[in-house]
């Protein structure tokens, strides 16, 4: 049975993508910060019929995320599919900080490196294992009222397009979604659409961005 990690489970997209992986029978491995939430969705998916696992961790504590990532292989195996859903939405204004913009970029972009650097393994190699990453309209239009998160998500997409050759090259395919829109706003951009995008991505493996 294949596996996925969602790294940044939540409402919304995240449990989105892990639910339509469920389908595909994939074994899911919710990753969040919130131990209460993962309970929640724990005995969400399971009102569901679909079981899935569930490990607190913060992204953006390197070297304990990376001590768990290591339990989580050595207890479930390598996955075949991470998908890095961290992202600090949050609006911004005028009164916004260089510290303010280190901390969204330290669980947006570096959580999502060092992800992909726990992942750049021969075990993961020879499962021909994908890294599916959410990336946002704002990274083709940045806007200054959600500056750090355009800045971030532009830094995601330049990180998934200078690194797709050097893992292509290793049999590992990394890809994203740039989501043009606000996740459920509309039926177009209901979690379950974005989600069908994301299987897209993974079981064609034909390009490395697809604008939604």
């Amino acid at each position: 049975m294949k596996k996925i990690f969602v790294v940044g489970a939540g409402r919304g997209l995240g449990n989105g993508v892990a639910e339509k992986f469920a389908q595909e029978n994939f074994q899911v491995v919710l990753i969040s910060r919130s131990e209460k939430n993962l309970a929640e969705y724990k005995k969400t998916f399971a009102e569901k019929n679909i079981e899935v696992e569930t490990q607190a961790a913060d992204v953006s504590d390197f070297e304990n995320f990376a001590a768990t990532f290591k339990n989580l292989t050595e207890k479930f195996g390598t996955p075949d599919v991470l998908f890095y859903n961290v992202g600090i939405t949050a609006p911004a204004d005028e009164t916004i900080s260089a510290k303010n913009l280190v901390e969204h970029y330290i669980a947006d972009v570096a959580g999502a490196f060092n992800c992909v650097r726990l992942l750049d393994t021969k075990e993961f190699a020879e499962k021909h294992g994908a890294i599916l990453i959410t990336g946002g309209g704002f990274a083709l239009q940045p806007y200054a009222g959600y500056l750090p998160l355009s800045m971030d998500k532009a830094a995601l997409r330049a990180m998934v397009q200078a690194l797709t050759p050097v893992l292509n090259a290793k049999g590992i395919y990394i890809g994203t979604v740039q989501i043009t829109n606000v996740i459920g706003s509309n039926e177009k951009f209901a979690p379950k659409n974005i989600a069908e995008e994301f299987w897209k991505l993974y079981d064609k493996r034909e390009t490395n961005e697809i604008i939604y």
